[in-house]
């Protein structure tokens, strides 16, 4: 297999299971859509709370302790306040708002919400870093294809649901596993299982918040918190 073969696979199976979800949300009543939107947003909470979760807690004198609770304040803060300024949010939604625009999709009201919530969800976590570093270094790409499987079926539902923004998602993974794919060689010395036990507790509780906004709750502009995940890493190097 040729080195990025991950990275299409994925890309491949998030727009198969967006066409899926796509074709199954036209046969779907809106009740049954809104039930399908709060099962998958307890699947998502539940994701980011036990990866958070299992990241984070240590045995300690025969006890559990909370670990990274330092590390995780200030990439939160950190990471907030670098992507307030720099504004990610609204920059992946007037993307989206172009997308959109170029897909004649100007009357679907949920597109920019579908692809910037699924481009989040698929992207954040340390299958996307250390999957596309294995596929680029090691022609290794299993983390990847195991990464295509529940993307895949995470966007056919989201698809169901929020429409076909969902699927363009997939240029979000083209493009950030891509670069990751590119920066490998600069990157696989930092990634210490340290620096991605941070990234992905780190990850988890952006994850988390995905969760909150399909649920309804007040919304957390989780792009804006995306510099954390640098953050998380800088902090296990220096420290």
């Amino acid at each position: 297999m040729f080195p990025g073969i991950g990275i299409l696979a994925n890309v491949a199976g998030i727009v198969a299971g967006g066409m899926l979800g796509l074709g199954c949300g036209r046969l779907i009543s809106e009740r049954f859509q809104k039930t399908l939107m709060m099962a998958c947003a307890v699947a998502v909470i539940f994701l980011g709370l036990t990866g958070a979760v299992k990241e984070m807690l240590a045995l300690d004198g025969g006890g559990l302790a909370l670990v990274g609770t330092n590390c995780m304040l200030a990439s939160l803060i950190g990471g907030a306040l670098i992507g307030e300024a720099i504004n990610i949010e609204d920059r992946m939604e007037k993307f989206g708002i172009w997308l959109r625009r170029k897909t004649g999709s100007s009357g679907d009201t949920r597109f920019v919400d579908g692809f910037v919530t699924a481009s989040l969800t698929v992207c954040i976590g340390a299958m996307a870093v250390i999957g596309s570093i294995n596929d680029r270094l090691l022609g290794d790409p299993s983390v990847l294809f195991a990464k295509t499987v529940l993307d895949a079926v995470i966007v056919m539902i989201m698809t169901a649901t929020l429409g076909k923004g969902c699927i363009f998602s997939a240029l979000s993974v083209g493009i950030f596993q891509g670069a990751i794919f590119l920066a490998a060689g600069f990157l696989e010395p930092i990634m210490t299982p340290a620096a991605l036990k941070s990234l992905s507790a780190v990850g988890d509780i952006l994850i988390f918040c995905v969760g909150t906004n399909l649920f309804g709750l007040p919304h957390v502009r989780v792009a804006n918190f995306l510099p954390a995940l640098v953050i998380a890493v800088i902090w296990v190097l220096a420290g």
